[in-house]
């Protein structure tokens, strides 16, 4: 465990942006507002406001409308964060470029950027994939966009994944969501791991401090007993059915109490049932069954807060807060990330935290 790393008192809170892998700091100078937001969904996407005119040629003119320096297709790196808290966190490709022609002040341009995984969504098709695992389908399918896949899952062997009408990036949510995966892609390298192996380290953050507000709610209504999965095993000709139950979470609840077992204290047994996915076996449908049951049981505590700035805080990491009492201190896991830049408010780093336990 780390604590959220030291920053100056004062320091330069503007980002560094790159183009094509060099420093532009006439751009940075030139930030109006900037987000950059990622979630457990993969597709990271930046948002860069930038004023738009000045000295050109000994004239004034517009800066950028020239295509030189921003283009469509290349490639804008964002880096934020001051000494140990400083980190990329953005790096992908131009894919819309607009004007702003505000009424009280100079013009503006505004970049929109994805990262890799915006070849994915770009590319939508019907196709059936026969004896494989999702390991499989999702390394075929990053081989195809010129992706290395780092893959590190587990499941079965599925008799046919179909894709219908499906942009290849939403098939690849979907087939990672069957094993309770999440997928992201850093540079030239698609991952898809499992939520409870996808491993960062862990930052300290207390009310009061750095942890300028938080929220958080402990929420019964989607919480569930137990989770039960039907089907039809096409080889042995006879019905399937699975369970899930608060087993499935215990390795997460790190001493705390889950959402099943509130549930049922206060207002017993719940049991949902899932009838309208067809598992082809016992085997593939445990692995819906426990993949469903962990998805719902981590809702059941959610919360989100604002830190001052930290390019370190990403998807995928965990917080430890305190100074929240006894019900909410403690380990979260951080599903959904904003880091914020203006004049007025400087960088701020807004964050979303899930988990399935609640301190007694």
């Amino acid at each position: 465990m780390v604590e959220l790393a030291t920053t100056r008192a004062f320091y330069p809170s503007r980002p560094r942006i790159s183009i094509e892998g060099n420093a532009q700091p006439g751009l940075a100078l030139g930030i109006i507002s900037l987000m950059v937001f990622e979630n457990t969904e993969g597709l990271y996407r930046c948002e860069a406001t930038l004023g738009n005119w000045g000295a050109v040629d000994g004239d004034a003119d517009f800066l950028y409308f020239n295509r030189q320096l921003l283009d469509f297709g290349k490639t804008l790196s964002v880096t934020m964060g001051d000494s140990e808290a400083e980190a990329e966190v953005f790096n992908g490709k131009i894919t819309a470029i607009e004007g702003r022609f505000p009424q009280l002040s100079p013009p503006e341009i505004l970049l929109l950027a994805e990262d890799r995984l915006q070849d994915l969504r770009m590319l939508r098709r019907s196709r059936s994939f026969e004896q494989v695992s999702i390991s499989d389908v999702i390394s075929a399918i990053a081989s195809e966009h010129g992706l290395t896949a780092d893959v590190d899952i587990s499941g079965p062997t599925y008799k046919q994944l179909t894709q219908v009408n499906q942009s290849d990036l939403a098939f690849i949510r979907e087939c990672a969501h069957k094993v309770d995966a999440e997928i992201w892609v850093e540079g030239d390298t698609l991952h898809a791991q499992a939520r409870a192996r996808r491993l960062h380290e862990e930052i300290n953050l207390q009310y009061g401090q750095r942890l300028r507000e938080f929220s958080v709610t402990a929420d019964l209504a989607c919480q569930r007993s137990s989770l039960v999965v039907s089907g039809w095993d096409t080889d042995a000709k006879e019905g399937v059915e699975v369970s899930a139950d608060s087993s499935a979470i215990d390795s997460e609840l790190d001493g705390k109490i889950g959402g099943a077992r509130v549930l049922t204290d206060s207002f017993g047994e719940r049991v949902e049932r899932i009838v309208h996915q067809l598992p082809f076996d016992q085997n593939e449908a445990r692995y819906m069954a426990e993949s469903k049951f962990k998805n719902m049981a981590r809702r059941f505590i959610s919360g989100q807060g604002l830190v001052e700035g930290d390019g370190r805080l990403r998807v995928g990491s965990y917080v430890s807060l305190s100074g929240l009492g006894v019900m909410f201190n403690g380990r979260y896991y951080v599903t959904e990330v904003t880091h914020r830049f203006d004049p007025v408010n400087g960088y701020q780093t807004h964050f979303c935290v899930q988990r399935p336990g609640m301190g007694s």
